[in-house]
């Protein structure tokens, strides 16, 4: 007999907008091709109106494990931004299992949404303080098939929702 744990299906799109209609959070969203890139995202733009994201999971030498979510054009310093996350030390991107197995998305899908899969709270989520001046923030909806719009404060709403402190910091360039 096998004593590994069965994986965790990550929860489902629906899930998320009824976990959101729970809360009383308005959301809209828009069904698109999948894209992979931010530079595959930009012809949405005109469509999409708000501030649209880079997502970064990135982990520090004790395994502790981070999301940045940034508007999409912003530079985040890989080599200091350690210092203002609080992670123990310079951060590496994580590996897609454990994409997965945390925030139950793949790479190219990576959300501020992925935290509502993270039921062990082992990811802390930071949200760019420049991010956070646009009224609607722009995420994928746990796939990158679509596009789920939310206003600033609701996604701050929802993360404490899950579980998880939003930590709002300055960490682009």
């Amino acid at each position: 007999m096998n004593d590994t744990p069965a994986a965790v299906q990550p929860k489902t799109q629906d899930e998320l907008f009824q976990f959101l209609d729970g809360l009383g959070i308005p959301h809209t969203t828009k069904r698109h091709a999948p894209v992979f890139t931010v530079a595959e995202s930009v012809a949405l733009r005109d469509e999409i109106p708000g501030g649209h994201t880079k997502n970064l999971f990135v982990k520090d030498k004790k395994d502790n494990y981070f999301l940045l979510t940034v508007e999409e054009h912003a530079t985040v310093d890989l080599k200091t931004v350690h210092t203002v996350i609080g992670a123990a030390s310079k951060v590496s991107f994580g590996r897609p299992e454990k994409l997965m197995e945390y925030l139950g998305v793949i790479p190219g899908a990576v959300t501020a949404f992925g935290v509502f899969n993270d039921t062990g709270r082992n990811v802390k989520i930071i949200i760019d303080a420049d991010l956070m001046r646009d009224e609607i923030i722009n995420c994928h909806p746990l796939t990158n098939d679509a596009t789920t719009s939310i206003a600033s404060r609701d996604l701050l709403r929802f993360i404490e929702a899950t579980g998880h402190e939003p930590l709002v910091l300055k960490v682009t360039a």
